[in-house]
């Protein structure tokens, strides 16, 4: 008797989904055990009800993760840009890269790494590729000691499903000039649950962008999480896109380690989504490490952005600096909540966390928590936070001068954001950034 295979479709967001994923890509048995402990992590941690602090701002009202099946996970992979798709093209031509990862569905469409890069020892591929082919490195790096399998439900979720995603390894003093590039694309329908891993080894220097976007207008489901191992003397800089169209639910686990000396510049963005909850955090190990993080939101319509941040400092002489800003139009909400967090022995700590919001119209809404746990005696660590509108004066100077009430609210809002702009690492992305705030400008 023959005994047909379940698809993914077939199998859904489950057990058995769990089990025909690990089938489909033909994992070993210690990948399939990870997927297991973390679906039995999932069906045991509580749904939010709202009622937690962290969920309290945040409800969840109108998901079911039922209505979104896994994507199949077929095609070919492309060696021309011009064989993907136009809006796939679209975004990849903005950015000079020395490298490019393409994955729309679950599946890779296009793979391109220089052979000078090759030749050094860098690693740039996909999760499936890498857990072939490098399994010492996925077991070693893969949701051990960052981010953790049962960290809560939606990351539990991801270990179980984890599909697509990069898989990024810079060997000991290996500079790369020009930055690698990560496209993750998704239809409606569908469920997403890719996963961004970046080891930076000794004295390395690399930049990645990480872009989400849809594919189409219909509901989608992501749950990533992305994990940055920086160690002593690396230069990770890491800049994060999240650009899914309005009906698309968007959950994240971001982690960064630095070891002694590193240094980690991050930018994340957030202009898509019908709901978005993103969890990003720094952990400061060795002395020596810097941290900057850069944010931008701007919701609109009945978008709702939740950001939550932790400057983890657990070790002496080290420096945080954290920067988000975020514009609201419509009925839109954002949710900023911050920590700075020093432990005992975190001695000569300079950390600072700053979050101001802009809001555009009556019915717009930001709430700003950060917050300080000091637990050493000899520390610099400041915070603070706004929540404005756009004065009518500044508008009425604007308009007077010949503008047009949009010409001079894009001035305004551009102005807002210009302090973070001018720390964007990357020409390419600076300028996708500012077309992003336009757009949004016009609603």
């Amino acid at each position: 008797m023959t005994v047909k295979t379940m698809t993914l479709t077939e199998a859904g967001l489950n057990q058995a989904g769990v089990e025909a994923l690990s089938a489909q890509r033909q994992e070993p048995t210690w990948f399939l055990d990870l997927r297991r402990r973390a679906w039995r992590f999932f069906e045991e941690i509580v749904w939010p009800t709202g009622e937690e602090e962290e969920w309290r701002r945040t409800r969840l009202t109108g998901l079911n993760i039922n209505d979104f099946r896994l994507p199949e996970a077929t095609g070919p992979v492309r060696s021309d840009r011009g064989d993907l798709p136009a809006y796939l093209r679209e975004e990849m031509d903005s950015i000079e890269s020395a490298g490019a990862l393409v994955t729309e569905n679950g599946a890779v469409r296009y793979h391109q790494l220089s052979s000078e890069l090759e030749a050094k020892g860098v690693l740039f591929t996909d999760l499936d590729t890498a857990i072939r082919q490098h399994p010492e490195l996925i077991q070693r790096y893969f949701m051990t000691d960052n981010v953790a399998v049962d960290a809560d439900k939606f990351t539990a979720l991801h270990a179980a499903l984890v599909t697509g995603g990069a898989v990024l390894y810079v060997p000991r003093n290996v500079q790369i000039e020009l930055p690698l590039y990560g496209i993750t694309a998704v239809g409606g329908g569908l469920a997403d649950f890719a996963h961004t891993l970046i080891i930076a080894e000794e004295n390395s220097q690399v930049t990645y962008i990480d872009e989400m976007v849809s594919d189409g207008e219909g509901a989608a489901f992501h749950s990533g999480a992305v994990e940055i191992f920086a160690k002593a003397g690396a230069v990770v800089r890491y800049l994060h896109s999240q650009d899914w169209n309005t009906s698309t639910w968007h959950f994240s686990t971001q982690q960064a380690q630095m070891r002694r000396d590193a240094q980690i510049n991050w930018m994340t963005s957030s202009w898509g989504s019908r709901l978005s909850k993103i969890n990003l955090e720094m952990q400061l190990l060795e002395p020596g490490g810097h941290g900057e993080l850069l944010g931008f939101y701007f919701p609109s319509g009945r978008q709702h952005l939740d950001h939550h941040t932790m400057q983890n400092h657990m070790a002496e002489h080290c420096t945080s600096d954290l920067l988000f800003k975020g514009a609201l139009r419509g009925r839109s909400r954002s949710v900023y909540s911050g920590s700075i967090k020093v432990w005992p022995n975190a001695q000569k700590t300079d950390a600072y966390q700053k979050n101001e919001n802009l809001v555009l119209d009556k019915r717009a809404r930001a709430d700003s928590i950060p917050g300080l746990e000091i637990e050493a005696d000899d520390v610099r660590c400041t915070h603070g936070a706004t929540v404005s509108k756009i004065e009518p004066e500044y508008l009425f100077y604007l308009m007077a001068r010949g503008l047009s009430q949009y010409q001079a609210e894009q001035m305004i809002v551009t102005g807002f954001f210009e302090e973070v702009l001018n720390r964007v690492p990357v020409e390419g992305v600076r300028r996708k950034l500012e077309q992003s705030i336009a757009r949004k400008i016009i609603g």
